[in-house]
């Protein structure tokens, strides 16, 4: 089974399988229970929802699993990078949610929650690496 798409072919997920999937994505690779709780403060599910939604991205395509060294536990993990996997839904709230203006949403998220002196100086290389591309 195939996910909706959106425009550019951008593959459209539900919240509770987005939020799966960025977990996931975070760790790298983790089983169905390791998924629940380190998602339990900001989405506390029951084990077997995990289990559902996990298998629900494995038959999209983007999670695979393998049987794990102990017990009967799968381990998942994304099947794409992290950049790719959220590129889309990153264009689309642009799109959508910010008329296509990047440097609002880059404004919105640094009034959200200000970045650290480390995360300012990231951010500078990431600029000053934009800026000698343009050139």
């Amino acid at each position: 089974m195939k996910a909706p798409t959106g425009r550019g072919g951008a593959m459209r997920l539900p919240t509770a399988e987005l939020e799966v999937l960025a977990c996931l994505t975070r760790h790298g690779h983790a089983t169905a229970r390791q998924m629940r709780e380190a998602m339990e403060s900001f989405r506390p599910m029951a084990h077997g929802s995990i289990v559902t939604l996990l298998g629900r991205l494995e038959a999209k395509g983007l999670v695979t699993k393998e049987k794990g060294p102990v017990g009967k536990a799968f381990v998942y993990s994304p099947t794409t990078r992290r950049g790719h996997t959220f590129r889309g839904v990153v264009r689309d709230v642009v799109q959508r949610v910010f008329g296509g203006d990047g440097v609002a949403l880059v404004a919105s998220l640094f009034e959200t929650k200000p970045p650290t002196p480390a995360e300012i100086e990231k951010l500078q290389a990431l600029l000053d690496e934009l800026k000698s591309r343009r050139r």
